[in-house]
């Protein structure tokens, strides 16, 4: 199954609440909107990408519970970006201070704000080119470090504020850098 892009333009600009129902009546749907307001249906993965993306959201996990620097997010968590996105990364980190920051209310319902680490992990249905640009709309909105791990291709690309993209062939270590001190992933 491929990604599946509406443009609801000719019809209704939904607004962070109705969006928000939207996904609540259609809970069986992973879906996403961009900053054009088109609506995208998420294909489901396959058994290997399910797998590995547990596997990394568990890696992040742990660390964060040493590290105790953040919360930790899975794939299912819509993030609402300043430009107007709903997009859900594969797994995410938010540094504790940004998250309780937000009202109980925010934290309850999509959060308003791009997190400070995410990961996306191309599968199997995946186009390349448009998880690219969804990596880039995180680093337009704020997003410190990305990893796009590209198995299909063996490498992994790595997005920072103002820099360029660093490309690296797999197997690696990734690190957390400064952003998650202590954090090294083997992919």
């Amino acid at each position: 199954m491929n990604t599946i892009v509406l443009n609801l333009k000719a019809i209704a600009n939904l607004s962070d609440e109705q969006f928000y129902q939207l996904c609540l009546a259609n809970r069986d749907l992973p879906l996403e909107m961009n900053a054009a307001g088109e609506l995208i249906i998420v294909p489901p993965v396959g058994g290997e990408s399910g797998n590995q993306e547990a596997g990394l959201i568990a890696d992040l996990e742990i660390w964060n519970r040493q590290a105790k620097l953040g919360k930790v997010f899975s794939s299912s968590t819509i993030f609402i970006l300043p430009n107007g996105a709903k997009r859900s990364p594969d797994a995410a980190w938010v540094k504790l201070e940004r998250w309780e920051a937000l009202t109980l209310e925010q934290r309850k319902k999509f959060p308003p704000l791009v997190p400070d680490f995410a990961i996306e992990l191309r599968s199997e249905t995946d186009r390349l080119k448009p998880i690219q640009e969804k990596m880039q709309e995180y680093i337009e909105n704020g997003l410190r470090l990305g990893w796009l791990i590209n198995p299909q291709d063996g490498n992994v690309e790595i997005y920072r504020i103002g820099k360029a993209v660093e490309v690296i062939q797999m197997p690696a270590i990734l690190s957390g850098e400064d952003i998650l001190p202590g954090l090294e992933l083997q992919v």
